[in-house]
């Protein structure tokens, strides 16, 4: 009796599949409320698991934003290694640093090996501000009232002498008449193929640049140091008057012209406060 009341009180839903043609039934199955929502409970857990599993396995991951792509992963694992490097550079100049500061306060440079082993000492901060000592205080000190009332500046200072600085060859070639001032020759000819490039030998401003009847396409660059180089006979001029140039960049092209020319070459000449020098006492051709 109690289970007819129960069951008259227990609503049941039946799920029935047929044929649209025939209403011939295929399959059917009986529910009631409670399984009904188990049965779409356990529908529900078994997609979230098939989407979590594609998402897990497969790359469909790298659709969701915010996820990192192989290509950013590939990026931090090089920008880790560049984060090593720069600690390892550093703990280098640490190193540097540490010797630096025992040499000024007289002491012994420690080896790399104690250092190395010694990183607290390393990164701490307190190292770093203990590295201007009194004395150096008072040494920077006294070169700063030295240099008070002193109106050039090291970047003004101009070295007068030739010796040291580092010229580019004016061009690629074998030099067939040499420099002798003594026979009204104070230059040096230098052949080379025809439209070869021809270089500044230093940093410096055009002065002139163009032609004359005798020695062509012409062009003159004002150095520091009172240093004038001279370029002469080339098929054609790369700059103008007022040009800023810089060591090794091109000027002109080598060439034949003007009427003391016989054959593709180029006439060099060097001047240093107003006299000629040997161009290959400084440039190495």
């Amino acid at each position: 009796m109690a289970k007819e009341k129960n069951r008259k009180f227990t609503k049941i839903y039946r799920l029935v599949v047929m044929e649209d043609d025939t209403h011939k039934n295929l399959f059917g199955f009986r529910l009631s409320k409670f399984n009904l929502t188990i049965g779409i409970c356990a529908s529900f857990l078994l997609i979230l698991c098939l989407v979590l599993v594609l998402i897990a396995y497969t790359p469909i991951r790298q659709l969701i934003p915010g996820y990192p792509s192989p290509e950013t992963k590939r990026e931090a694992l090089r920008n880790a290694e560049k984060v090593d490097s720069l600690e390892v550079e550093l703990r280098m100049w640490s190193l540097q640093l540490t010797n630096i500061q025992r040499v000024i306060s007289g002491k012994e440079p420690l080896k790399i090996d104690s250092l190395l082993k010694d990183n607290s000492a390393l990164y701490d901060k307190s190292n770093y501000g203990s590295i201007y000592s009194r004395d150096d205080s008072l040494l920077r000190e006294e070169i700063m009232m030295s240099e008070q009332f002193n109106l050039s500046s090291m970047g003004n200072i101009k070295i007068e002498q030739i010796e040291g600085l580092l010229f580019f060859p004016p061009v690629k070639g074998v030099v067939t008449d040499e420099y002798n001032k003594s026979f009204g020759h104070p230059y040096i000819d230098i052949a080379s193929p025809e439209n070869s490039i021809v270089s500044a030998v230093l940093d410096g401003t055009i002065i002139s640049a163009g032609w004359n009847d005798e020695t062509g396409y012409t062009i003159q660059i004002q150095h520091s140091n009172d240093l004038i180089s001279i370029y002469k006979h080339n098929a054609k001029l790369l700059k103008k008057t007022a040009d800023k140039v810089t060591a090794g960049a091109p000027i002109a092209l080598v060439g034949s012209t003007g009427r003391l020319s016989t054959a593709p070459h180029l006439h060099f000449e060097l001047w240093h406060k107003g006299e000629p020098i040997d161009p290959t006492v400084y440039i190495k051709f």
